[in-house]
């Protein structure tokens, strides 16, 4: 069984890549801050397939002994799905710097530093799947979001990079990048916005478990070919 690690899955997309990633036969290794019951009723139901590791992607320092220790006792990785990240809103101007140090570090120093850890046991078995999670506004921005749309382009720019370097090793790199997701928390927003961002869309808002299918596709062996590539996942909004 292959074993494929996952950084935020305490709820939403990162969730759903691990819940789909395990009924596909992977192991999964789900790291995040805290350890949520959904998450916890996930490995009640698959015991000894999907396991949990604590991370604190703004911890970045820490990434590389808690690599190696998840490659020491989970044996060689074949896959790693970048999910964890943080969307801080507000306009450049007026943001504090801890804020602004705080979304680079979580959204694009620290899963560059974990790819880069990671990656070492890919490499040594010849062979390996990165998805990065990206974002529709890397390349159509949005309003209040110009430092979160600056981690995303630069993940994106990471992504076509690595995937030269890592294919030489039969090592795929790839984005997913969803726009707005029909969501607990696009179900709050005003219902005048929520509607807005829905007609954009002419297929509909996606639904987390329709992205982790892309993710789920990446990881395949039909996959092999596909590298240093966006898949854009978002109903056709940004069409």
């Amino acid at each position: 069984m292959k074993t494929v690690v996952v950084t935020g899955v305490s709820r939403g997309l990162g969730l759903a890549v691990a819940t789909r990633l395990a009924a596909d036969g992977y192991r999964i290794v789900g790291m995040s801050r805290t350890q949520s019951e959904a998450y916890r009723d996930l490995m009640a139901r698959l015991p000894g397939q999907v396991e949990f590791q604590p991370l604190d992607l703004s911890e970045v320092d820490s990434i590389a002994g808690l690599a190696r220790d998840t490659a020491k006792k989970s044996g060689p990785i074949y896959g790693l799905v970048n999910n964890a990240g943080v969307e801080l809103s507000g306009v450049l101007a007026t943001m504090r710097e801890a804020d602004i140090e705080r979304v680079l570090a979580i959204n694009l120093l620290g899963p560059i530093t974990l790819t880069r850890h990671i990656m070492r046991s890919m490499l040594a078995k010849g062979e390996g799947r990165i998805v990065n999670v990206s974002s529709i506004v890397a390349s159509t921005g949005f309003h209040g979001l110009s430092v979160y749309s600056a981690t995303k382009a630069g993940l994106e720019g990471f992504t076509r990079s690595l995937s030269r370097e890592a294919g030489k090793r039969n090592i795929t790199v790839n984005c997913v990048a969803p726009g707005y997701m029909e969501t607990e928390m696009t179900a709050g927003l005003p219902v005048d916005t929520l509607e807005s961002v829905r007609r954009r869309a002419p297929l509909g808002l996606p639904r987390p478990d329709q992205v982790a299918a892309a993710v789920s596709y990446l990881m395949t062996p039909e996959a092999c070919t596909v590298t240093g590539t966006v898949l854009t996942v978002d109903g056709g909004a940004s069409a």
